[in-house]
């Protein structure tokens, strides 16, 4: 369940609401997905943020320069021990 380049997220209850969404549509079809191992998820994060920009070239937008990439960092380092 991609977001397209139009959608966008402005509040922490829609980005858990988005999380929760992408988790369902893993159990439900992830044998489908390019990246079903923890490994090469964590592998495909990390190349797509890296290439962010030409996304956003792609698509006529703009790479947000103020995005809280500490807030994302903080969340996926919590995930591997929070309950």
């Amino acid at each position: 369940m991609p977001l397209t380049p139009d959608d966008e997220i402005h509040t922490r209850d829609e980005l858990v609401a988005f999380v929760r969404e992408l988790h369902q549509d893993y159990r439900r079809r992830g044998h489908g997905w390019e990246n079903r191992t923890l490994d090469s998820f964590l592998e495909a994060l990390a190349a797509w943020i890296a290439g962010s920009d030409g996304w956003y070239r792609n698509f006529d937008k703009e790479l947000p320069a103020n995005g809280d990439w500490t807030f994302i960092a903080r969340a996926l380092s919590a995930a591997t021990v929070y309950e």
